[in-house]
């Protein structure tokens, strides 16, 4: 798995801000290596250094090479879909919730079956973060429930259910107690871990929040809508730490953005983000100004359901149709995003 294939795709294309495009030639060409999963890839984050873990469709959980789109390990237990996968910082644990009601943690250099369960839910897992200090698991689903565990006895420190509160993400804001949480109530809120209680909810949306992730500096929360035709779809900003108010939104997709992360500085100058939507495009907009800085559409690739940051510049994809694609920002005249591999 992995290996590279020899056929390469010589014509990639870049899109820019205004929405031009220009064709590469040969020799900088789209990468193809074997597909990571066999089915749609549903959940892609960073690992370490040069690596990474997704989950898919086809039950499996795959760390990734993603510079050479080698796999290195696969780890096989759920009896259905992964929904979501994440790592525990500068870890080797790596967690994964399923359809199959459970999350499950794996280690990288151990056996390849799972090191500890963490059973509980009703229905579908939905929501995966871990504590900053690496010692504790935060779980949704979509039972309305969200779930606190011990990582090392696999523990259930406590539950907490909220009528209609169907979780669609969780995501731990950096070295402090809380989470923060999307649900398809059409809300973002913000639970005290040590209570697990929710300690705030930021004013509705009009359509389901589907993603969140909060800045490295705990600042600000964003989140992504759901949507068709253009309608919804829009990325939200909210200040986390004074107003707890929405800030800015990012429109521009044309179907549900699925997902949305902060992007550390790199060729884009300005503070940025990236949204990755149901449309088959990626996009990186300016925090600041909402404007977009670049585009890049994947055609074929289906709903992109997931995005990793790699570093200052890089970017993976997680696609139904077409396995997980690697992008890369890279700052001329204007910002271009191209895309370099799939796999």
């Amino acid at each position: 798995m992995g290996k590279l294939q020899s056929k390469i795709s010589f014509h990639s294309t870049k899109y820019r801000a205004d929405g031009s495009m220009e064709k590469t030639g040969p020799g900088r060409g789209v990468q193809q290596h074997n597909p990571v999963h066999a089915d749609a890839v549903t959940s892609v984050a960073a690992l370490k250094a040069d690596l990474c873990v997704s989950g898919g469709k086809d039950k499996s959980v795959a760390v990734c090479n993603w510079r050479s789109g080698a796999v290195l390990r696969r780890f096989v237990g759920h009896e259905h879909e992964v929904t979501k996968v994440t790592c525990a910082l500068d870890s080797n644990r790596i967690f994964s919730a399923s359809r199959d009601k459970t999350v499950m943690m794996w280690e990288l250099h151990r056996t390849s079956g799972p090191s500890q369960h963490f059973p509980g839910h009703d229905l579908v897992v939905t929501g995966l973060a871990v504590s900053p200090d690496a010692t504790q698991l935060c779980t949704g689903s979509r039972d309305n429930t969200v779930c606190k565990w011990d990582i090392e006895t696999g523990g259930c420190l406590g539950r907490a259910a909220v009528s209609r509160n169907l979780v669609t993400h969780l995501c731990w804001v950096p070295g402090e107690p809380y989470v923060i949480q999307t649900s398809e109530d059409k809300t973002v809120k913000m639970w005290d871990s040590r209570e697990l209680r929710v300690a705030h909810t930021f004013p509705g949306k009009q359509h389901i929040q589907t993603c969140c992730d909060v800045s490295q500096d705990g600042r600000y929360v964003l989140s992504s809508s759901s949507g068709f035709a253009g309608e919804g779809c829009e990325a939200t900003l909210w200040d986390l730490r004074q107003t707890r108010s929405r800030v800015r939104e990012y429109k521009g997709h044309f179907q549900t953005t699925a997902s949305c992360v902060f992007l550390p500085r790199g060729p884009a100058l300005a503070p940025s983000i990236a949204t990755s939507s149901y449309d088959s495009k990626v996009k990186v907009w300016n925090q600041d100004t909402a404007a977009c800085l670049a585009t890049a559409c994947l055609e074929g690739a289906g709903p992109l359901a997931s995005l990793a940051v790699c570093d200052s510049s890089t970017l993976l994809c997680a696609t139904f149709n077409s396995g997980i694609h690697l992008l890369q920002m890279r700052n001329g005249a204007d910002l271009e995003l191209e895309e370099l591999a799939v796999f």
